[in-house]
Formats: structure tokens, C-alpha cells, sequence
């Protein structure tokens, strides 16, 4: 087996930021590869005269023939295209996502016949604005790609994912997806809320006009309210055990806020320690 995982068919479900840079990324690597992307047609008719596509069609049935399936549409879009997959693809295929929650789409995969090996997956990469018109070939490159196979998946195909990732240009990281949804609940999912609820606040509070005044620390602030609000809302769906303790605890924080200025306390300790945590993470 070769180290990029060898695949010649690939059929990416969700021809978005994601699966179209995966496409970019696949042509730019391999051109030889034939990428098949399956969406709505104005999706992978933009898709295929930009060249991110082999081939495009909007039913389901194009996974057919592959040897490798990305799905990379929203999450509960996945989850029933899982259901579908047995019956469109005939003999052996490897099977992964690139979904932001990983427990529903493992618990879903799980009844995938042996011939479908399933590996979770979700590259650390992304945009504030979603669309094939956003997705760019280098878009993974140095970023993490988590892995989240479950017990069944073997490892002949954990490394076949793992080594066409790393021939995209990302790094590669198995974690079980408790673990994943749980830290992925802190890191993403609850600074995606935080923005739009922001956003929201602010807009709301000021409208059109009191927004010419804002600066570059609002702009950055809600750079992912941008983002598109299906995908956000299955992320949201699919992960909520997690996420609302995560909220409380910024709500429990902006509480504790709210009574320092109403008290007259300093808030130097809360901006002290955000200072600190922020100068050790990561860009």
C-alpha cells in the first residue's frame, strides 16, 4: 500500500468550503484521481467550472464505483447518507466525514456492513464564510486532522485515511470522539455561539447605523458569525450534552461580570487571565 492511501475513485457528498477544497487539494495532489462531487446542481455545476471535479451530479448513486467516500455535507445530512450507502456502493469502499461532532455519525456508521470501513474524521481548518466559492487547495496544510475510528474500523484502514490526509498536507491525530465532541464543545462550537449571539446583540442594539462606528475588535470578535447557519445548527443539534454545560460556564462568567461592574469590583482578574490563556493558544 502506498503512503497517500492509493485511492483512483473518490466521491465527496457536499461540494462546500470543506469538500471543495478537499477536491482542490485531491486535484492538485493526484491529478490522475477521479473526483466525483455530489450536491445540489448550482453547486456542482460552480464546482466543475472552477475544476475542482471529475464529474457531478446531485443524486446520491454517484458514490458508486468509489473506493474512498467523504461525506462533507452537514452533519444530520451525513447521518442519512450513511443509512443509503450500503445499497449504492457494491464490494469494498472506505468511508469518512469531515463533520464537526463525531458521535452521532459513529453510532450511525456502525451498522455499515465489514466491506465499508468507516473513519471518523474533522480537519481542524476552516472559514468564516462557507460555499465552493471560499474552498482553496492549501486549506488544510499544517492543520490537524482528527481521526476517530471506532473498534471495528481496522487498522489497514485507519492508515490508508491517514496517510491520503498526509499527503494533503495535514497532520493527522487520533482521538475518540467523546473526547473530541467534549474539547471540540470549548474550542469551536461554543466561540461559534458566542459569536453569533454577539453579533446578534450588537446588531440588534445599534442596527445599520450604529454599526458604521464599530472597530476592528468587533469585526474580529464575530468573524465566524459569518459562517452558515445549517451547518452550525446540526453541529449545534449533535453535540448539546456537551455544549450547554459549556455554555453555562460562559454564562456563570458573564454573570460574575455583571456583578463586579454592578458592585463596583475590578474585572483585572478576569481580563488578567484571559490574557494569559490567550497568549498560549495556538493560531
Amino acid at each position: 500500500m502506498s503512503p497517500d492511501g492509493d485511492f483512483r475513485r473518490i466521491a465527496i457528498v457536499g461540494v462546500g468550503l470543506i469538500g471543495g477544497s478537499l477536491a482542490f487539494a485531491v486535484r492538485r495532489r493526484f491529478p490522475d484521481v477521479t473526483i466525483v462531487g455530489i450536491d445540489r446542481d448550482d453547486v456542482v455545476t460552480a464546482a466543475r467550472q472552477l475544476g475542482a471535479l471529475s464529474q457531478g451530479t446531485t443524486d446520491l448513486a454517484g458514490v458508486a464505483g468509489a473506493d474512498l467516500v467523504v461525506l462533507a455535507a452537514p452533519v444530520v445530512a451525513n447521518l442519512e447518507a450513511i443509512e443509503r450507502l450500503p445499497s449504492l456502493l457494491e464490494g469494498h469502499a472506505i468511508v469518512t466525514d469531515v463533520g464537526s461532532t463525531k458521535r452521532a455519525t459513529l453510532d450511525a456508521a456502525r451498522a455499515l456492513p465489514a466491506r465499508l470501513q468507516f473513519v471518523g474524521g474533522h480537519p481542524l481548518a476552516g472559514a468564516a464564510k462557507g460555499g465552493i466559492e471560499a474552498s482553496r487547495p492549501d486549506l488544510f496544510e499544517r492543520r490537524t486532522w482528527v481521526l476517530t475510528p471506532s473498534l471495528s474500523t481496522s487498522r489497514e484502514a485507519i492508515a490508508r485515511v491517514s496517510g491520503f490526509v498526509r499527503a494533503l498536507g495535514a497532520v493527522p491525530l487520533e482521538l475518540d470522539a467523546d473526547t473530541h465532541d467534549h474539547v471540540l464543545a470549548f474550542t469551536s462550537h461554543l466561540p461559534q455561539l458566542t459569536a453569533s449571539a454577539l453579533m446578534q446583540v450588537v446588531g440588534d442594539g445599534v442596527g445599520d447605523d450604529g454599526l458604521q462606528f464599530s472597530g476592528g475588535g468587533l469585526a474580529d470578535t464575530t468573524r465566524v458569525a459569518a459562517s452558515p447557519a445549517r451547518i452550525w445548527t446540526d453541529i449545534c443539534r449533535t453535540n448539546a450534552d456537551e455544549l450547554i454545560p459549556a455554555l453555562d460556564r460562559l454564562i456563570e462568567a458573564l454573570q460574575a461580570a455583571r456583578q463586579s461592574l454592578a458592585s463596583d469590583q475590578t474585572l483585572e482578574p478576569m481580563f488578567d487571565s484571559a490574557q494569559r490563556w490567550r497568549a498560549r493558544l495556538r493560531s
